[in-house]
């Protein structure tokens, strides 16, 4: 008596929780005759390998973080957002991560959508040593200017760990604090510990945007994080300059300067 074939679609949810490409399902698989059956063992060959080059790209981003846990010491990765808006503050973050930190989707947050950087902040926040979030003001801002006030918000950040780190790893600044740095040109790009503190910092950020959206409304702080879109710029230009503008940063200086001419 010949025994029925498994149907694909069994086939599918009983090899659902394939991480290996050593796993004996495959062998098995490999040996089905049938197109359907071929065809999902090319698709879960490709699924195993993009997921083993994003761990292979993730133990890359640790490269710098594993020397100090090799000697027990705890490392900060620190991060800014908002250098560039003509309203709403400079954000940082700083994170340290533990050393069995496992989300291989923590990278640059610039590389991510929305919504991955809205569903890993909770991830990082439940799996961090210690995270901790740095403001710069826009009245900061217009008076120490943009690159000071990104050094004060990242030391605020450092300061505001409930952990100590031994050791910094910071994208491309210099922290005015006194603990070694490792600065790294695209930072959130090359350690997992800026990634995160990229990720917090842009959604913490976002976040307070939206809430600033409500309470300016007109000027699409909801959808430009204070960016000079073509929606800022009229709403700057119909409705005027809000207490959370940059005074300083153009347009909005040649706005005020119209207004005070008028």
């Amino acid at each position: 008596m010949t025994t029925k074939p498994v149907s694909l679609a069994k086939l599918r949810q009983q090899l659902a929780n394939v991480t290996s490409p050593a796993d004996p399902r495959l062998v098995v698989l490999a040996a089905d005759p049938r197109k359907g059956a071929q065809q999902l063992l090319t698709k879960l060959k490709r699924q195993l390998a993009r997921r083993e080059a994003a761990e292979e790209a993730f133990q890359q981003r640790l490269h710098y973080e594993k020397p100090f846990w090799a000697i027990g010491q705890q490392v900060a990765g620190v991060d800014e957002v908002g250098r560039g808006p003509l309203a709403g503050p400079v954000v940082t973050g700083a994170v340290i991560l533990p050393r069995n930190f496992d989300i291989p989707l923590v990278n640059d947050s610039k590389q991510l959508t929305p919504k991955e950087r809205e569903d890993l902040y909770p991830k990082i926040l439940a799996q961090a040593t210690a995270v901790s979030i740095g403001i710069g003001s826009p009245q900061l801002i217009d008076q120490i200017n943009i690159y000071q006030a990104t050094r004060v918000a990242m030391q605020r950040a450092v300061l505001g760990l409930g952990v100590a780190p031994d050791h910094v790893i910071v994208d491309a600044m210099q922290i005015p604090i006194s603990l070694p740095q490792t600065r790294l040109i695209k930072g959130d790009a090359k350690s997992a510990s800026v990634a995160a503190a990229s990720i917090i910092a842009k959604v913490y950020r976002d976040h307070l945007m939206v809430a600033y959206d409500q309470l300016y409304p007109g000027y699409g702080f909801a959808k430009n994080a204070g960016y000079g879109t073509a929606e800022h710029l009229s709403g700057l230009a119909n409705r005027g300059v809000t207490p959370i503008h940059r005074r300083t940063f153009s347009p909005v200086q040649k706005i005020i300067a119209n207004e005070s001419r008028s």
